[in-house]
């Protein structure tokens, strides 16, 4: 079934309803696919399968936000709970104890998705969140994921260092791990060894070699990195900085002639800097180490279907088959890129508080979040609900 804009567009009745409808004749494996299926055809990110005391829920997350797609009896649960189970590789007669697994599913053609699972029992019974992973895989470009042309000149020249660090930060769901792969596959040739620790892998990425953090083993952040630097690698990835003993030795791979991308949960690329020095990391080493940090919010794109201009340079999308009604399709950055300007490293030496780097970096050229989100509003991409909403977030 085709749309108006030549999209293809969910049946009247899904292949989900029409499994439900089909009551003690019901194919629990032909379900579970119908609601991948949907999942990929929306563009969801997650599916959420969580039982409640009569009926067992099933909830999408399309660009950020959650929608409830159906509801279906519990006497099917176990049996739904238990094909996700085989899938993904995991203990069908385990239901009182966490369990996380993937699996790769396959769509018509050579068309697939790796799919996370994380399985939790709850007061109700157990439930399933699955991750479709696919869009870590896409061949994104700085200018797809929002970037400006300014923005992008300065991680240009960041990423033809030989040494320093990369930082991206934000709250979880803000996309720094695809701006992370974005910038790794534009590093990624022949000539040089690239290593990455994970937790967990998102995405495969070829001629990279990437590392899964296992604590079971002793394999952390911190124990994963002292082992990469033994592996001569010119670049390397570090999942996130979440410790003191992982930013020290962050700081000091960087230091010593390798180029460092990793992550912190920050509210803004300023406080990404003080951060570091809370950490216990040296404010010479940070001001040495630092070249770029990121910040940044994904918000929702105006679904272009059924975009309308409202106002003067203000457009909305009113809601179309395309967008489910819901006005936006796909997600975009707004983002600021700060550079460690000479003025930055001095003010960090002396440990300026995240406000005056913040007002040094705009003096010095940094477009901040709330200006790129404004930006993006008045050329049509968003809204300005939605950039309040994120940057309020």
């Amino acid at each position: 079934m085709k749309s108006a804009g030549g999209v293809t567009a969910l049946p009247v009745v899904s292949p989900v309803e029409y499994e439900l409808a089909r009551g003690a004749d019901i194919s629990i494996i032909a379900l579970v696919n119908g609601i991948m299926h949907e999942a990929q055809m929306l563009g969801a990110s997650d599916i959420h399968i969580d039982p409640t005391e009569h009926a067992v829920r099933v909830r999408l997350r399309v660009d950020g936000v959650m929608q409830v797609r159906h509801e279906f009896s519990k006497q099917i649960h176990g049996e739904v709970i238990s094909r996700i189970k085989v899938l993904a590789g995991l203990r069908t007669d385990e239901h009182a104890k966490a369990q996380d697994g993937r699996f790769r599913f396959a769509f018509t053609g050579s068309h697939f998705v790796d799919v996370r699972v994380s399985l939790m029992p709850t007061y109700h019974g157990e439930n399933a969140v699955m991750r479709l992973l696919s869009d870590q895989g896409k061949n994104h470009a700085l200018a797809d994921l929002g970037f400006t042309k300014n923005d992008q000149e300065k991680l240009h020249t960041a990423l033809k260092k030989s040494g320093g660090m990369i930082l991206a930060t934000g709250p979880t769901g803000s996309g720094k791990t695809t701006t992370l792969y974005t910038l790794l596959k534009m590093l990624n040739s022949k000539e040089v060894s690239i290593v990455t620790i994970e937790d967990p892998i998102e995405f495969a990425v070829e001629d990279i070699e990437q590392i899964q953090v296992n604590a079971k083993t002793g394999l952390t952040f911190a124990n994963g990195l002292r082992s990469i630097l033994r592996q001569d690698p010119d670049i390397v990835m570090v999942g996130e900085i979440r410790d003191a003993e992982t930013a020290g030795i962050a700081v000091n791979t960087a230091l010593t002639g390798h180029l460092l991308l990793s992550t912190l949960h920050t509210n803004d690329a300023a406080t990404t800097l003080p951060r570091l020095l809370e950490m216990g990391v040296d404010a010479y080493l940070v001001a040495s180490t630092v070249q770029v940090a990121i910040g940044q919010r994904l918000v929702r794109k105006i679904c272009t279907g059924c975009k309308e201009k409202i106002g003067a340079g203000i457009y909305k999308g009113i809601g179309c088959i395309q967008c489910g009604n819901s006005g936006y399709k796909g997600r975009l950055c707004i983002n600021e890129v700060l550079v460690a300007t000479d003025e930055i490293r001095k003010a960090i030496l002396r440990k300026a508080s995240a406000a005056e780097l913040k007002e040094l970096a705009i003096q010095n050229g940094m477009t901040t979040m709330l200006e790129d989100g404004m930006a993006k509003v008045k050329n049509g991409e968003t809204t300005l609900e939605e950039v309040l909403r994120v940057i309020n977030e």
